[in-house]
């Protein structure tokens, strides 16, 4: 079991190969306990596994700092009900891709299942960003009664400011009605289109299907950042608390930058395609895709976090453990219950092409076997 064969690209299914990568390939019949051991062997998925394996821990240690801050509420409080899912978000989609990456040699089959779960983590991890975004970084988060006990008169001032700019922005009623009805919703029913998309690139498109699963989640970027993009574009936003802006700012445009670099490298297939074979174990472009994309969460982690700090230094929400009335609070239905009802959706599309996927390859699986 610790000395698995590997065997050349010309000697496994053609679907099973990738570009520019000429070695290191397992045959897909692996017994489970083949696949886990071959996370300590070096083949073409190793690096993959472990790229986004490790990562789930250093995740981990920076989101739990935030639970020891002076003045957090409870982890259970309904403040954090938003950052939890960011959390399982996050959670899922890496160990989803580590787990795609290393059993996805048991068969053709289980091959296809595993990267449609993958992609169904992605769509789950944007909307898990997209609650934390609406209750931490919504136009309207933090901003509490007027005349609530224990504001001094810069924070009164400047959270007047604020909800005057967002009452009196150019088209009011189209903004609020967008942030308040309309983004959740959306952010979801995209999530669903990007999955059945990428399913779809399994069996269509394959020439381009690395361009067009990186490109198709730049949709759920655009609609899932519009708080983001509303609080930079915002001067009020911008003038009311300059480091705390900036901070975020600086953090948002480091999260892009490294998706930029992370879909770069997905797409382009550097440094494999300039050197084939010499990369096929380890340094490959998915690896530093993996790489990549960890490094735009942890930067998305680190905004956030500005976001739920500021919250917790405004004394409403101190006192209350809740969030304003002027933006309604986290409940179970509004954030794990959206959860549950999106991962139901997922479900339902990855059990309905992972049949499709039985049907094609079954018999192709059966004659890999008896080979």
């Amino acid at each position: 079991m610790w000395s698995l064969p590997l065997v050349r690209h010309t000697d496994v299914p053609q679907r099973v190969t990738e570009n520019f990568i000429l070695s290191g390939y397992r045959f897909p019949n692996y017994s489970l306990r083949q696949c886990l051991a071959s996370a300590f062997c070096p083949t073409n998925e190793t690096g993959n596994f472990w790229t986004h394996f490790l990562p789930i821990f250093v995740f981990a240690f920076h989101f739990l700092e935030v639970f020891t801050w002076e003045g957090a509420p409870e982890p259970s409080s309904p403040f954090f009900y938003p950052f939890w899912n960011y959390f399982l978000g996050v959670l899922y989609l890496l160990l989803a891709s580590s787990l795609a990456h290393l059993l996805n040699s048991m068969s053709l089959i289980i091959r296809e299942i595993c990267f449609f779960v993958d992609y169904g983590t992605i769509s789950a991890y944007t909307v898990g960003s997209s609650l934390a975004y609406y209750y931490y970084i919504h136009p309207q988060a933090g901003i509490p009664e007027i005349g609530f006990g224990g504001q001094n008169n810069s924070q009164s001032e400047r959270l007047n400011t604020d909800e005057e700019a967002w009452n009196s922005a150019s088209s009011p009623s189209l903004f609020q009605l967008f942030f308040e009805s309309l983004y959740i919703p959306s952010t979801c029913l995209v999530a669903i289109i990007c999955v059945v998309t990428c399913c779809n690139t399994r069996q269509r498109w394959r020439k381009y299907r690395y361009a067009v699963r990186t490109l198709v989640f730049l949709l759920p970027f655009f609609i899932s950042s519009a708080p983001v993009f509303y609080r930079l574009l915002s001067s009020s936003a911008s003038s009311s608390s300059p480091h705390l802006f900036s901070t975020m700012a600086a953090f948002f445009y480091r999260h892009c930058f490294w998706l930029v670099v992370s879909a770069i490298f997905n797409i382009s297939k550097i440094p494999e395609r300039l050197s084939p074979g010499n990369f096929d174990i380890w340094g490959h472009s998915h690896q530093w895709f993996h790489c990549c994309t960890f490094l735009s969460i942890l930067d998305e982690l680190q905004m956030i976090k500005v976001e739920v700090r500021a919250l917790l230094l405004n004394p409403a929400l101190v006192l209350s453990s809740v969030m304003p009335p002027r933006l309604p609070g986290p409940t179970l239905w509004s954030t794990y219950g959206v959860m549950v009802l999106l991962q139901g959706c997922i479900a339902s599309v990855i059990a309905l092409f992972g049949w499709q996927a039985y049907q094609i390859f079954a018999p192709e699986q059966k004659k890999l076997k008896e080979h």
